[in-house]
């Protein structure tokens, strides 16, 4: 079997933690690296959480590199009242055995990708989309060789999670966002027009809970703590659990239907800063070099979820 060569990019954040989980438990992907990036909390805890969760995961050899700190020109903001003041919920953080990788995350992604062949080496980005934009503005010959680049962002028809129009990963950095876009590289977008559909019902939370293994455990806490939180905030009572879904899709794309489109994103008005314009009409866009992700097969995407964290032996 060919696996995926996979970067992860992530601000771990409950849901992220459940995607790591799927990534780690995975055999068809060769998984490079998990790079940490300032997100639902500050990367110095993003990039620790990501060690954590690797270590629960058994996974020590793959690297983990820290990031960017801050928004290319934002202050940054974060999500601690929807992940926890550490980020992973109720989860009690420790200080993992292993440290970081040497080096920033935006040169790891660069070098893992150009010393592959073109196209070989995807990258699901469930955070800001920062740690890609300082890799492609420092090589720009890396939007040609990136494989697809299957984001965790944006909103359209569900409208935004953290203003009116705008999800919060494109909104926390929305310069890196349309920096990302504009290069032509290979940009899948999962945004809460699909991961709204992915949610944690309470059956599936519970069928998780029975699996009695280190990796189902923890991907049945955060979604316990995200139910509690959503029930407060938003009044749900199955969360979307958004940051599986690019990961899923590069496991199984027939879980998603896709939409060819061209994606800007605002980065001017305060107002709608970080939304996302989301055109399917090639006479109006010109040309159509994305796609946004319309549905989701939710029972597959927690299949896959199952399956990756319900194994014993480690990878």
């Amino acid at each position: 079997m060919t696996r995926q060569a996979l970067i992860v990019d992530c601000d771990p954040g409950v849901d992220d933690a459940v995607a790591l989980m799927l990534a780690f438990g995975s055999p068809a992907f060769e998984l490079l690296a998990v790079t940490a990036v300032g997100g639902n909390v500050p990367v110095v805890k993003t990039a620790r959480n990501a060690r954590m969760l690797r270590q629960i995961a058994g996974r020590a050899d793959v690297p983990v590199f820290m990031g960017a700190d801050r928004p290319l020109r934002r202050e940054p903001a974060g999500a601690g009242e929807f992940h926890g003041a550490e980020g992973l919920g109720d989860m009690t953080p420790f200080e993992p055995d292993a440290p970081c990788a040497d080096g920033h995350a935006a040169d790891a992604i660069i070098d893992l990708v150009m010393r592959r062949p073109a196209k070989s080496v995807a990258v699901a980005v469930l955070g800001p989309l920062t740690n890609l934009a300082l890799a492609l503005r420092k090589e720009p010959a890396l939007a040609a060789r990136l494989g697809p680049v299957a984001v965790m962002g944006g909103a359209r028809s569900e409208g935004g999670n953290i203003t009116a129009s705008a999800e919060f990963n494109i909104w926390a950095d929305p310069e890196a966002a349309a920096e990302v876009l504009a290069t032509g590289c290979d940009a899948v977008l999962f945004g809460l027009d699909a991961t709204h559909q992915v949610r944690a019902t309470e059956a599936r939370i519970a069928a998780l809970e029975t699996a009695g293994t280190p990796m189902a455990d923890v991907a049945a806490s955060m979604m316990r703590f995200s139910q509690r939180v959503e029930r407060r905030i938003v009044g749900w009572d199955a969360p979307p659990v958004h940051d599986p879904c690019p990961v899923a899709w590069l496991l199984q794309p027939d879980l998603f239907a896709l939409k060819p489109c061209r994606i800007a994103v605002e980065t001017e008005s305060d107002l709608t800063r970080g939304h996302t314009a989301v055109e399917f009409r090639a006479a109006v866009a010109g040309s159509l070099p994305h796609r946004w992700a319309v549905s989701a097969d939710a029972d597959g995407v927690f299949g896959l979820v199952a399956r990756a964290v319900g194994q014993r032996r480690t990878i």
